[in-house]
């Protein structure tokens, strides 16, 4: 058993991203008594509504996807047995572009220095040895991944507490096998069209550039039913369709890049907490 006192600190965009992106590792290392710490920064509310109706139609009510998903959101942390919740509870901004990017609260039109201090005060009471948020892009250019970045860089930045940050990955070997999987479901997504001649995906990192990685393919299917906690939202539904056991071994393995370390742990590594315990 771990040392109870490390603590991983995950801080994520909205409802339903610590499930996709790091539902392994916070399962895991729950696991191992490692306290874990989930910060989303949204509330989510340009999420679909029920039935799958889309921000912006007839029938979608954003303070009601909000609640729905902040219940979903709780359902999940209690599946990956998260040890505590922090809501930054900013507006949803929505995808780049959206109306909703510079409404009343939005995440998108925070100041930087303004959220930062929050999430600084988080860090400093839960004083977390290993912090993990998205890269400068978001991962995937969503605005408010990319402001959770800009938040949370700022926040270490101000309070150096972490001993070690890592920005959530995937592997360039993996999207293409994930394309793959999507294909043979039936579904028509941009980045499932990868091909010998198609060049690299624009997301994630070629494999040899990944500092670390995670296997928790044994928690994959909590992982698989932390996302199903989160129905209301298609992409997940999506995801699902493939079945626990294919999902665990598609998705078990969680990549990360390590940009900040002062453990000297060497490179690559399997472990967030490697040369802290």
């Amino acid at each position: 058993m771990a040392d109870h006192s490390l603590t991983l600190m995950a801080v994520h965009a909205h409802p339903d991203d610590e499930a996709s992106s790091s539902g392994g590792v916070l399962a895991r290392y729950a696991a191992e008594g490692i306290t874990t710490v989930l910060v989303t920064c949204t509330d989510g509310r340009c999420g679909d509504g029920p039935g799958g109706v889309k921000p912006g139609d007839p029938g979608h009510d954003p303070l009601a996807v909000a609640a729905l998903r902040r219940a979903e959101l709780e359902a999940s942390c209690a599946t990956l047995k998260v040890t505590h919740l922090e809501l930054l509870d900013y507006a949803d901004s929505g995808m780049m572009g959206w109306p909703t990017n510079d409404a009343p609260g939005a995440f998108w039109s925070t100041p930087v220095d303004e959220a930062a201090k929050r999430l600084a005060e988080l860090i400093r009471r839960y004083a977390p040895d290993v912090i993990v948020t998205y890269d400068e892009n978001g991962f995937y250019g969503h605005p408010d991944h990319i402001q959770t970045h800009r938040i949370t860089m700022e926040a270490v930045a101000q309070t150096g507490i972490p001993a070690k940050v890592y920005w959530t990955t995937a592997p360039h070997s993996g999207m293409a096998a994930f394309g793959e999987v999507l294909r043979e479901l039936g579904v028509d997504w941009e980045e499932a069209e990868i091909s010998e001649d198609a060049g690299p995906p624009q997301i994630g990192l070629p494999d040899d550039e990944i500092s670390t990685w995670v296997d928790a393919r044994a928690f994959g299917g909590q992982k698989f039913d932390a996302l199903a906690a989160h129905a209301s939202q298609d992409e997940n539904t999506m995801l699902l369709r493939m079945g626990k056991e294919r999902f665990a071994e598609l998705m078990g393995v969680e990549t990360f890049l390590r940009v900040q370390d002062r453990t000297g742990a060497p490179l690559p590594e399997d472990d967030l907490f490697a040369g802290l315990r």
